[in-house]
């Protein structure tokens, strides 16, 4: 499962420095803002100084190799060291890379190795349905497809991988959402929603219901609710430790994907995300939604 929301509470690592005068100097560094580093890129630079070879610095080498203040230095590292983005050596007090980027970097990995996975799989799908079939993920409000194989037919769905459409209104999305525990639900649904047709379902209280029959039934029917026109069935794939970790669907255009075809389109497309999950890890036990 994709976290909706992450950490954001050090006001440190978001504000800028002051200039030591009010001249500016029209690119006098490339990496500089208004002739002086901002905190967010000094920070980022400062993690990037650190190598194979260097993998603890102490604040006079860092300030010497971003050419800022002792100062400014050791107020990002504290920052840093606050979010565990940092580790401090207690022996002689410089720093390293910490664990929290770690954990950063296995959610970008565990993005890849879904993606990584289902490729096949989602293409075999595709040649089978003969429809558009896509790999999405959550990204805040929206959903991101990983994947979307485009359909060989002449009247097709027109395929773009890396588009975001909005969670709320989407097969894909009303999986995903199925997936978060209930804080991250709430401040889900504390951001407006803008209906895309006049089937799109905006109201709480029915996005609630909906969510709820993806964890009954395993899947969701979205009827023309983000694009006329379209219909789209989507399942959840889970991770070994049986949380969602994204949603494969199968869309295309309503003409072909009749309701009388749906529960049996959407046994195919459940079994298709359960073998992704078989390859992610995940066996025959109870699934998890919180």
């Amino acid at each position: 499962m994709f976290p909706y929301s992450y950490k954001r509470n050090t006001k440190e690592l978001f504000m800028e420095n002051k200039p030591e005068t009010n001249r500016v100097e029209k690119n006098r560094n490339p990496r500089r803002d208004g002739g002086r580093l901002s905190s967010v890129t000094t920070a980022v630079h400062l993690m990037k100084t650190f190598s194979e070879e260097d993998q603890e610095l102490g604040i006079s080498e860092l300030a010497k190799r971003l050419g800022v203040a002792k100062s400014t230095v050791h107020r990002l590292a504290c920052a840093l060291l606050d979010e565990g983005l940092l580790q401090q050596n207690p022996e002689n007090g410089r720093y390293r890379l910490g664990v929290g980027l770690f954990m950063l970097g296995a959610l970008v990995r565990a993005r890849l190795d879904v993606a990584s996975e289902s490729k096949v799989i989602l293409t075999k799908l595709r040649d089978e349905l003969k429809e558009n079939v896509r790999l999405a993920v959550l990204e805040r409000d929206n959903v991101v497809f990983l994947h979307d194989f485009e359909s060989p037919q002449a009247v097709r769905i027109r395929s773009k991988t890396g588009q975001m459409r909005p969670a709320f209104c989407t097969a894909e999305g009303i999986c995903l959402l199925a997936g978060l525990r209930e804080p991250q639900l709430t401040a889900f649904f504390d951001h407006p929603r803008v209906a895309r047709t006049k089937n799109t379902i905006t109201d709480e209280e029915t996005l609630r219901a909906n969510i709820r029959k993806v964890k009954r039934k395993g899947y969701y029917f979205e009827d023309e609710e983000c694009d006329a026109g379209t219909r789209s069935v989507a399942a959840p794939v889970f991770f070994a430790d049986g949380t969602i970790a994204a949603a494969i669907g199968v869309s295309g255009p309503r003409s072909r994907l009749r309701k009388s075809q749906i529960d049996k389109l959407a046994r195919r497309v459940m079994e298709a995300a359960d073998e992704i999950s078989l390859h992610l890890g995940y066996g025959p036990r109870e699934r998890i939604y919180i």
